[in-house]
């Protein structure tokens, strides 16, 4: 009987080989501590991003909502994954008019960070119709299936906000779902008196039927929410200091003080 050869030393065993990450692990973002911002186009207003931390919405100030927004595809040709691949690839072109995304010129990527320039409720803008808020988000996760997004320290809110398509009976739900708190005391103000809760609805319904209406599909999209924690959390009023919509508020203020200082040098 004949014994085993010992093993190679110079040849890596299979101990040796590290795995390759699965499916699921890259549709994870790297963890990162701060936000950078890079390759956006002319025009893009990038404020309130570069340098920003991320959050969840255990660190903000507000009420906890959940809100889940729906739309049926009935009739549409489409698996839910080819749904969220058009999501994923034009997801700029089906918000609301005013409101602009800037991320991948590809396909939205897990460790992507997006600039976003928004209008303010009801269509509100800035001077000359530039947007009223700059502000952005992470791709935390990305796959067939889903993506995921959270906000950066100024945001409106501070949450998780997922996109997802599902088969149901034969017929697709193409689906918004986010879990958010308003991030300080002023957009907790607004919340409260309305117009913030109409503005983020309207937003996200807008959103689901201009993506259902890429499917041949003219349907009215639904909502849900529900108030998950009604306190709110003192500790977090200091999330003001990093207000976006204040902060685009006073770049706009400051203006010509650039525009002299550039004069001037």
């Amino acid at each position: 009987m004949e014994s085993a050869s010992p093993p190679d030393p110079l040849e890596p065993s299979s101990d040796d080989v590290p795995a390759l990450p699965s499916a699921r692990e890259q549709a994870w973002a790297t963890p990162v501590s701060k936000l950078k911002v890079s390759g956006l186009p002319e025009g893009a207003i990038n404020l309130n991003v570069d340098g920003r931390q991320i959050t969840n919405p255990l660190q903000g100030f507000g009420q906890l909502w959940q809100k889940t927004y729906r739309v049926r595809l009935s009739g549409a040709k489409a698996t839910p994954q080819q749904v969220i691949a058009e999501w994923r690839s034009h997801f700029p072109e089906f918000w609301p008019a005013g409101n602009r995304f800037y991320g991948s010129l590809t396909t939205i990527q897990p460790g992507e960070v997006a600039v976003l320039n928004l209008a303010g409720p009801g269509g509100i803008k800035g001077p000359g119709g530039a947007p009223l808020i700059s502000t952005g988000v992470l791709v935390i996760y990305a796959d067939d299936e889903s993506f995921s997004f959270l906000t950066p320290q100024g945001h409106m809110f501070n949450g998780l906000i997922t996109f997802s398509a599902a088969d149901d009976d034969g017929v697709v739900i193409a689906q918004v779902q986010a879990l958010v708190r308003a991030s300080d005391p002023i957009y907790e103000m607004s919340f409260r008196l309305g117009f913030g809760h109409k503005a983020e609805n309207e937003f996200w319904i807008a959103t689901l039927q201009n993506l259902a209406a890429r499917f041949g599909v003219t349907t009215q999209a639904r909502q849900e929410v529900a108030l998950i924690d009604p306190g709110i959390q003192w500790s977090q009023a200091k999330n003001v200091w990093h207000n976006a919509a204040i902060r685009t508020g006073l770049y706009y203020v400051a203006a010509p003080f650039r525009w002299a200082r550039k004069k001037l040098s």
